[in-house]
């Protein structure tokens, strides 16, 4: 199993909250909270939905409770697909 990156990462949540191509780039602000980034509960659902299908990772339910930026999804995804590796 592959692992994201955070271009992958901003590629999926650019188009889960319907953003156009000119948004803040993952990579510029990994540790910034989803909600400073403008991501609300709708954006970041469909973004765990997608990176399930896509990379075959099962998320909790309530993984943003703890996972609150994009470098720390990041780590958790891959950690995660890592141990089913």
């Amino acid at each position: 199993m592959r692992e994201i990156t955070l271009p992958e990462l901003h590629e999926i949540m650019r188009e889960c909250a319907g953003e156009d191509e000119t948004a803040t780039s993952l990579e510029d602000v990994p540790d910034r909270l989803f909600t400073e980034l403008g991501y609300d509960s709708l954006a970041l659902l469909e973004t765990q939905s997608r990176v399930e299908r896509v990379y075959g990772v099962t998320l909790p339910d309530d993984v943003f409770k703890d996972v609150t930026t994009p470098r720390q999804l990041v780590e958790y995804i891959n950690g995660h697909a890592l141990d089913r590796a």
